[in-house]
C-alpha cells in the first residue's frame, strides 16, 4: 500500500484564548508520510517566522529528497537510514536559517522554535524533536508519550527534584533547554519505532498538554478515533475550555494499513505491477 493511502493525517491549529496571533506552524507532506509541527518563540512576529521557517525547510527539503530516494536507503555518510539522516540534517538546516536571520535582522533577534516531526515509512515512524513539542501514541486504549521534553521541568523530574504530581503545577513548564535557531548548532533527538495498524499518533504544541491532562487526551482520542477531524477539534476545544493560555496545535496520524517496503526482488516486481 502506498504511504499516502496507509495514513490518515489531520492537522489543526488555533491561537488560543489569550494570544493575539498564532506562532505555531504545521506542515504535511502526505506523499512521503511526513508530519511536522513547530511552536515559535520571540517578540512581535518573530516566533511565527521561526516556526514557519522550521516547518517549511524541514518538510520541503525532505519531500524533495524522497522523490528520488527511499527512506530505507542507507546514507553513506552517516551510516544510518536515509529517513533518519534527513530528519536530523534538515532540522539542523532550519536551525542555521533561523539563527542567521536572527543575527542579521534586529527585529528577529532571539527568535527560535521547538519542533517535532514524524516520518512514516516501512511500517515504522522516525521521530525527531527539539524542545517541548510532543508526540504521543494511542495504541488500543493506552496513550504513551513518545518524545521526552527538552525542558528544565523534565530535567528536574529526571533528577528527582520534583514529582510528576508537583510538576503539573510548576511555574517552569515553558522553560525549554533546547530549541531550533537559538544557538549556531542544535542536536535533534531522533528515534525509530514500529507501528501497528490502528495506532494514532498525536503531534502537539505545549498549548495542548499544558492545558489538558494526558488522561483526558487519552479518553478523547479513544472515544473519537473513528473521526479524526472531530478528535482534533475536540482536543483544541478542551485546551481552550481550560483557559487556552497559549496557541494550540494538533496533528493526528492514523495507521490505516500496511506500508512495509518489499525486500526481495520478486516482491519488488509484484509491487511494480500493482502500480
Amino acid at each position: 500500500m502506498k504511504i499516502a493511502e496507509a495514513l490518515q493525517i489531520v492537522s489543526l491549529t488555533h491561537p488560543g484564548m489569550v494570544r493575539t496571533h498564532n506562532e505555531d506552524s504545521v506542515g504535511v507532506e502526505a506523499a512521503c508520510g511526513l508530519a511536522v509541527l513547530a511552536d515559535g518563540m520571540g517578540g512581535y512576529n518573530a516566533g511565527e517566522v521561526a516556526s514557519g521557517i522550521a516547518v517549511s525547510v524541514t518538510a520541503s527539503e525532505i519531500a524533495q529528497r524522497l522523490q528520488q530516494a527511499n527512506p530505507t536507503d542507507m546514507d553513506t555518510d552517516s551510516r544510518e537510514e536515509l529517513g533518519v539522516t534527513l530528519l536530523r540534517n534538515n532540522i539542523r538546516k532550519a536551525n542555521t536559517s533561523i539563527y542567521q536571520a536572527s543575527q542579521s535582522q534586529p527585529q528577529y533577534a532571539g527568535m527560535g522554535t521547538t519542533i517535532v516531526a514524524g516520518l512514516f515509512y516501512d511500517n515504522r515512524v522516525a521521530v525527531a524533536h527539539v524542545g517541548d513539542s510532543r508526540m504521543y501514541r494511542l495504541r488500543g486504549e493506552v496513550l504513551t508519550t513518545v518524545t521526552r521534553d527538552h525542558s528544565l521541568l523534565q530535567e528536574q523530574i529526571d533528577s528527582g527534584l520534583i514529582s510528576l504530581e508537583d510538576a503539573r503545577f510548576s511555574k517552569n513548564k515553558n522553560l525549554v533547554t533546547r530549541a531550533v535557531g537559538i544557538d549556531e548548532n542544535v542536536l535533534p533527538d531522533v528515534h525509530v519505532y514500529d507501528v501497528q495498524i490502528g495506532d494514532i499518533y498525536l503531534l502537539c504544541s505545549d498549548g495542548l498538554n499544558d492545558m489538558v491532562e494526558d488522561a483526558d487526551i487519552e479518553s478523547a482520542l479513544f472515544a473519537m478515533q473513528g473521526n479524526l477531524p472531530l478528535a482534533a477539534e475536540q482536543l483544541i476545544q478542551m485546551a481552550n475550555d481550560n483557559g487556552g493560555r497559549d496557541n494550540v496545535s494538533v496533528m493526528l496520524v492514523k495507521i490505516l494499513g500496511d506500508y512495509a517496503v518489499p525486500r526481495s526482488f520478486s516482491s519488488r516486481i509484484m509491487n511494480w505491477f500493482k502500480k
